[in-house]
């Protein structure tokens, strides 16, 4: 296996590089609810926010952990807050995909 790059992926992105019949496929099975499409639909539309705050590595932790509220939203970003409008965007782009 050869590394091409180095980008942080969901659990779903991650199903389109794995083995259909591996172990690793059975197990990220159990925790995603979105297919690969949607969570490229979802990532784009996060990346489009445009919010500074917000890196590769959060966008997909927000893809797998699909918070519902801010609270849930805030134990993503350590070391970083984001305000009113930054959570209210952010969530109201995840509840599109629930």
């Amino acid at each position: 296996m050869t590394i091409k790059s180095n980008e942080s992926l969901s659990m779903a992105e991650v199903t389109e590089y794995v083995d259909k019949e591996s172990e690793t496929m059975k197990f990220i099975k159990k925790f995603t609810k979105t297919t690969p499409k949607e969570a490229k639909e979802m990532r784009e539309k996060l990346e489009a926010l445009g919010l500074m705050k917000v890196k590769g590595e959060n966008i997909s932790k927000i893809m797998d952990v699909m918070p519902e509220n801010s609270e849930d939203l805030n134990k993503i970003f350590i070391g970083a807050s984001l305000d009113e409008d930054e959570s209210k965007r952010i969530l109201d782009t995840v509840k599109e995909f629930k």
